[in-house]
């Protein structure tokens, strides 16, 4: 059974309210380890990852399915305006969860032996970020690291575009991008740089992707620096037949991972 809360319907000024309020920021969430998951799809999967959801604020009688999986969990019932205070959405569904930070060290989630890992290098836009992290869930990738300026994994916004698949992988942050390529190199992974100009064609060589790979992709602006291209151990370029000019990251990203779940098949 879920924890009841302590006061019957929280309001805009209960203290519980005012704290999770905090964690819309960003310094608040890097300093308490914890972040807010908002909506059924995010609070669903939230609470289906052992120890992940510290407490629910929930719009009474609008998410009962949901209070049935939370067990051992506070829930809280609050009003419409106090669980809209906790949202960013111009539409909130009534339900935000206060999630312990999934982010893990990279060292860590390397010692899990995956063979399929995506990396975003300064990756600004939350919501390309998300719905990277959900590509490369759809395909069976078994970690995402986020490098340099990236967005925060925790934001909102980013939380929403994975549509629950920021809790199903592991997800690394680690600040410099050249010691993250370094140190999957070292751990036998071949470094693949999504380079719109880079010289090795997605689909002239399956077996580039059978192995231990760890695809590298850049910011939404200016794709990957040079110097960074030139750490990978090839830099592929996706086929573009057609007049467009590019693909954007989610797109170029989605391409690479399901070409390398085909050549893998």
């Amino acid at each position: 059974m879920s924890v009841p809360a302590d006061d019957p319907l929280l309001s805009t000024r209960s203290g519980r309210v005012k704290e999770a309020r905090r964690l819309t920021r960003r310094a608040a969430r890097t300093e308490r380890r914890l972040f807010l998951a908002e909506g059924r799809q995010a609070v669903r999967e939230a609470l289906a990852l052992p120890g992940c959801v510290r407490e629910v604020f929930a719009v009474p009688g609008r998410h009962d399915d949901l209070r049935t999986h939370a067990v051992g969990v506070a829930w809280h019932d609050a009003d419409e305006a106090a669980v809209a205070s906790l949202s960013d959405t111009v539409s909130p569904q009534g339900v935000v969860a206060v999630c312990s930070a999934l982010d893990r060290p990279l060292p860590d989630v390397l010692s899990d032996t995956p063979s399929l890992v995506v990396v975003c290098a300064d990756v600004r836009d939350p919501g390309n970020a998300g719905t990277v992290v959900r590509c490369a869930d759809a395909v069976g990738a078994q970690a995402v690291v986020l490098t340099g300026d990236s967005v925060d994994v925790h934001n909102g916004k980013t939380v929403r575009a994975s549509v629950g698949s920021v809790f199903h992988l592991p997800v690394a942050v680690h600040r410099e991008t050249a010691e993250a390529v370094a140190l999957l190199q070292e751990r036998g992974f071949t470094v693949l740089a999504a380079d719109g100009s880079g010289e090795t064609d997605l689909y002239a060589d399956p077996q580039l992707l059978r192995g231990p790979v760890a695809w590298l992709f850049g910011n939404e602006a200016w794709g990957l620096p040079a110097e960074l291209a030139e750490l990978a151990d090839h830099r592929v370029s996706v086929p573009i037949p057609g007049r467009a000019e590019s693909l954007n990251l989610a797109t170029a990203a989605a391409v690479c991972l399901y070409a390398t779940y085909a050549a893998r098949r």
